[in-house]
């Protein structure tokens, strides 16, 4: 029994080896081949993605929600004091009125400068992510520079007045379930650890704690609490780093089938993500392989806190033409 006890220790050693490689496997994810991802399950000509969802019988079950008209804000305001990524900005410039006199009228007016598809709480369209010169349901970047009939080298000339496919104004109107899913809640905590990595685990057990189950067609909104950092004083921390999906609840979260998935960070997966080759793995896995749309930046403490887990989620996207993306103000209601 004892010359047995070392060769078994090796056996349990080797064991708890191969596991903790293929724990390890399971977090690294790469962009699947041409041959893999396209053509899109709605079809090789698709630009809308998960959009196609959106039918009338999505807008009534959500309207079957609606018992007490209850209206929650799950936009943040916009100004030049929100965070930004990188060089991004938003910069307001009034023009006033002068006509002070008695008897005379005027006006007030204001130009915006800013990223309008990037800023604030924000949608992600399909144009905003390319992989290897190639986006959603590869299409190439030749035919969003020039359309299908290019003739100039000159790759960004097309697309100077936005890109001629997948621009976010053929995203639809939506109103479909909310749900949200209450990680913060779910660790009897105001608020998650930067860099927390939110696994499929977590999102099944708060589903199950608020007895909630996902559906197709479903607007998923995942409570971090970071939410609450989202202020002037706070917005360095806020955008240093901040929890969400990881891959394995990313790829969860794509068999549920949803319209969108959105959270109150800035980027719906956990930043940093050191295990990650590349950067962003989660936008590549929504936007650009499986063409679900992504929503950054919501206020989802009022729904929280309300436990407002199933609610009519409707949002309006600006129907910029060839846009990346668009500044949103949705709204849950129930």
């Amino acid at each position: 029994m004892r010359a047995m006890l070392p060769v078994r220790v090796l056996i349990f050693a080797l064991a708890f080896g191969f596991a903790c490689a293929a724990m390890r496997a399971q977090t690294q994810w790469e962009m699947p081949s041409d041959a893999q991802r396209c053509p899109s399950k709605w079809g090789a000509k698709d630009e809308v993605g998960s959009g196609n969802l959106m039918k009338p019988e999505m807008a009534l079950k959500a309207a079957k929600l609606i018992r007490t008209g209850e209206v929650f804000t799950l936009g943040f305001h916009l100004s030049a004091a929100l965070p930004l990524i990188g060089s991004r900005r938003f910069d307001m410039h009034m023009k006033r009125s002068t006509a002070t006199d008695p008897g005379t009228r005027g006006e007030n007016e204001e130009i915006v400068i800013t990223e309008l598809g990037q800023v604030g709480t924000q949608l992600d369209a399909f144009a905003h992510q390319i992989y290897g010169g190639e986006y959603y349901n590869c299409i190439t970047n030749h035919e969003m520079s020039f359309g299908d009939g290019g003739v100039t080298n000159d790759l960004t000339a097309g697309a100077r007045q936005g890109f001629p496919k997948l621009g976010v104004e053929k995203i639809p109107d939506i109103m479909t379930r909310g749900v949200l899913i209450d990680v913060a809640g779910l660790k009897n905590v105001d608020m998650l650890e930067g860099g927390y990595v939110i696994t499929a685990d977590d999102l099944q057990q708060a589903l199950a704690k608020e007895k909630v189950k996902l559906e197709t067609g479903d607007a998923v909104m995942i409570n971090t609490g970071w939410g609450k950092l989202y202020t002037v004083k706070d917005k360095d921390k806020y955008l240093k780093s901040s929890p969400g999906i990881g891959i394995e609840a990313g790829e969860w979260l794509i068999q549920q089938n949803p319209m969108l998935v959105g959270t109150d960070t800035c980027c719906v997966e956990v930043r940093p993500y050191p295990e990650q080759k590349m950067n962003l793995p989660i936008h590549a896995m929504f936007l650009i392989v499986n063409g679900v749309y992504l929503v950054e930046n919501l206020r989802l403490e009022q729904l929280a806190a309300a436990h407002a887990y199933e609610t009519a989620y409707i949002m309006t996207p600006l129907k910029i033409e060839g846009g990346t993306g668009s500044t949103i103000a949705p709204i849950a209601v129930r």
